[in-house]
């Protein structure tokens, strides 16, 4: 479980006003003090990422955020940071004091958070945290209160009492199976005992020593599945379909081959790549291959983003920096080509007419939904490296069919 990378994790973010105890909730959680707790206002700064097991959910990432009540300079900065793991998350916590209550302070940063946490339609809990600075006729009263204006269920808890810890893992894993089946490789599509070729060159990009990760997983869902997985680079590709005798079930390569593998297959046999697979495992297929198709309609002066979730030092030959966009001028002419990587994703997308995104193998599934509904929201065409590497080819349809029935 320490090894699965962090974009296959359930990320369980954590928010609320500074001082109201986040930190104190996350290391008792998970036994950890993985965050560091003070009664110092504003020890945390950056978000903290902590991955971890969380059983039975099984990998997990928790998210402790700054407090999104800081308002001074310096803190404006922190609540941007925070407001950028709304992206990621998958489900939140929100914590409130029962300090606000004995204070009476309002409730604007709560209903203004809730309301950005809903926007996104992912799950929530909100937790009324120090309970014990209560007295019981106050807890109820409060309780009814915040419930009322917040409009949702509030669960009261202490980190002092082991059982209110105990009820909040179980909402997790409550929340945690559909988010965990929402991902699908290729293992549905496949049946037990297909032959499956999978061709994956081992360019100057690919780590010494070992596979890429799409690579591995697939191969890893394919055993999960039944399937009979055989695995070959591109120049012992002839030798690999003679041992299906031309007629595996399934090829499965890296993209920038596609061309090539191609012209080697019959047209009955399944074709689709590394790439796609991971789109279809972190986004959404259908409007990733509408898309591409609007590589038809590039024009020349048109600006294009290509964006990596990773980030790696550029190499000859890089498919980001070279080869895609070779292969785009060479089909539209004269173009714009602007490069992002990592986190870095524009805050303003609105020149581009078009987005190409790598597959986001270290992005998990919500980060990578919400930047294609950022795109789709703009009305931004948005596709993947893969997609848009088989439209170029001519061979889009192709490689699509065993996932989109048209």
């Amino acid at each position: 479980m320490i090894d699965t990378p962090r974009g296959n994790r359930v990320h369980i973010a954590i928010f609320g006003r500074t001082n109201a105890g986040k930190s104190s909730i996350i290391n008792k959680i998970t036994n950890q003090n993985i965050s560091l707790v003070s009664d110092v206002r504003g020890t945390t700064t950056d978000p903290v990422y902590k991955a971890m097991e969380l059983l039975p959910i099984g990998p997990v990432v928790f998210i402790d955020t700054a407090g999104v009540d800081d308002m001074s300079e310096i803190g404006a900065l922190r609540v941007e940071k925070t407001k950028e793991v709304l992206a990621k998350m998958d489900i939140a916590i929100l914590v409130l004091s029962s300090e606000i209550f004995l204070e009476k302070r309002a409730l604007d940063y709560e209903k203004d958070w809730l309301q950005e946490i809903k926007k996104r339609e992912k799950p929530y809990i909100v937790l009324l945290n120090k309970i014990d600075l209560l007295k019981d006729s106050e807890r109820i009263t409060f309780i009814k209160e915040i419930e009322s204006e917040l409009k949702c269920e509030v669960n009261e808890i202490t980190t002092l009492n082991g059982e209110d810890i105990k009820k909040i893992k179980e909402k997790l894993v409550e929340y945690s199976p559909k988010l965990i089946n929402e991902e699908r490789l290729i293992g549905d599509k496949i049946k037990i005992g297909d032959k499956i070729l999978l061709v994956a060159p081992q360019d100057i990009q690919a780590p010494k020593g070992r596979l890429i990760l799409p690579q591995v997983q697939v191969i890893r869902d394919i055993l999960d599945n039944g399937g009979i997985p055989t695995v070959v680079t591109l120049d012992n590709l002839d030798e690999g379909l003679k041992i299906f005798q031309n007629r595996p079930d399934l090829v499965i390569t890296d993209s920038q081959v596609f061309g090539v593998v191609n012209k080697k297959l019959g047209r009955d046999i399944k074709l689709t790549s590394f790439s796609i697979i991971m789109a279809r495992a972190k986004g959404d297929l259908e409007t990733l291959y509408e898309g591409a198709k609007k590589i038809n309609q590039l024009k020349s002066g048109d600006s294009i983003l290509i964006a990596e979730a990773c980030t790696h030092h550029q190499l000859k030959g890089d498919i980001a920096r070279e080869k895609l966009p070779q292969l785009l001028k060479s089909k539209v002419g004269d173009i714009n080509i602007e490069n992002c990587s990592g986190k870095d994703f524009p805050k303003d997308i609105s020149k581009y007419s078009l987005i190409i995104h790598c597959g986001s193998c270290m992005l998990n599934r919500s980060e990578t939904l919400s930047r294609l509904k950022e795109s789709t929201d703009k009305n931004i065409p948005i596709t993947n490296f893969g997609m848009a590497i088989a439209e170029i080819n001519g061979i889009l349809d192709r490689v699509m069919e065993i996932f989109l029935r048209r």
